[in-house]
């Protein structure tokens, strides 16, 4: 007796592939799913109704429909939810394998001590993987300009170095792409956020683990002393972006988001921000000094 085999797909719309029936003219679930792992039973389009019937299934074994396979085209079955995600697993190793043949490329480090040399970066970022250059940029007079550049070997490494913040030589530095739109002196406005009306019983964990919902934080920061306000940084810029201007609720206390303040700005501005929210209108109103002139004005909202 000639082999038989029936035609299975994983849809109805892609190329089916031949599968062996027994002798008896069955198939065996197990030859289905030696070909489409995970499947649980088999499909078909009946021809006049034009709808989907299941094939039969007793103990692991398939039987033809009116005792012929005939020359349909038989759809795979998989438990609910199994298919979403064999194709997540599959999407996700397609990922890593387009990663893996992903080019590195120099990232800037900003926010460089002054004393810091290329040694003293090369040894710092060869903890995280194989670095192939550095370069810490200088003035004419040799001193250095703040920043630098790092390339590493391995993409996987520059992924793993752009998701962090850094300390080197006693301070805070961040390592990404290159963005000739961003300034030097402000590397963290795109990422980092500024959360005003903070309680005091608010701590960094439980604001980081609040706002990991949204996305991976790299960093959380509350003044000390306390001045009802506190900073986060998110690894994803377009995070950040999306959260500024919503009010949200944490630990029952409304706080404000909004783009974290430029360095120059003064204490006393980010307290008021902090603990009543951006003046609405930022009207100034003064007092006149007796025999003329203003003294000093005060913000009114």
């Amino acid at each position: 007796m000639s082999e038989l085999y029936i035609r299975v797909a994983e849809d109805e719309n892609e190329e089916p592939m031949e599968i062996p029936s027994e002798d008896d003219g069955t198939v065996l679930l197990s030859s289905v799913a030696a070909q489409f792992p995970g499947a649980c039973g088999l499909r078909y389009r009946n021809p006049e109704s034009q709808c989907m019937r299941g094939v039969r299934l007793v103990e692991g074994v398939l039987h033809a429909p009116e005792n012929d396979w005939g020359s349909l085209v038989y759809v795979v079955n998989y438990p609910k939810g199994e298919k979403l995600k064999m194709e997540e697993i599959d999407a996700a190793s397609a990922v890593k394998v387009k990663r893996g043949f992903q080019k590195t490329s120099d990232l800037i480090v900003l926010g460089l001590p002054w004393k810091t040399t290329e040694q003293d970066l090369k040894d710092y970022f060869s903890t995280f993987g194989e670095v192939i250059m550095v370069q810490v940029k200088r003035q004419t007079n040799g001193n250095s300009k703040g920043f630098g550049f790092v390339r590493f070997a391995d993409y996987e490494t520059q992924t793993k170095v752009i998701a962090q913040r850094h300390m080197i030589d006693g301070r805070w530095c961040d390592c990404k792409h290159p963005n000739s739109k961003m300034c030097p002196d402000e590397p963290m406005r795109s990422r980092k956020i500024f959360v005003g009306r903070c309680t005091e019983d608010m701590t960094p964990d439980e604001l980081r683990q609040y706002f990991m919902q949204y996305g991976e934080v790299t960093d959380v920061f509350i003044p000390k002393p306390f001045r009802a306000f506190a900073f986060v940084t998110f690894a994803d810029d377009q995070v950040a972006q999306a959260l500024c201007g919503e009010d949200l609720i944490i630990k029952g206390i409304s706080v404000h988001i909004s783009n974290a303040e430029p360095k120059h700005n003064n204490s006393r501005q980010m307290m008021d921000r902090g603990r009543f929210g951006v003046c609405p209108l930022g009207r100034q109103r003064g007092t006149k000094r007796p025999g003329g002139g203003m003294m000093r004005s005060r913000r009114v909202c």
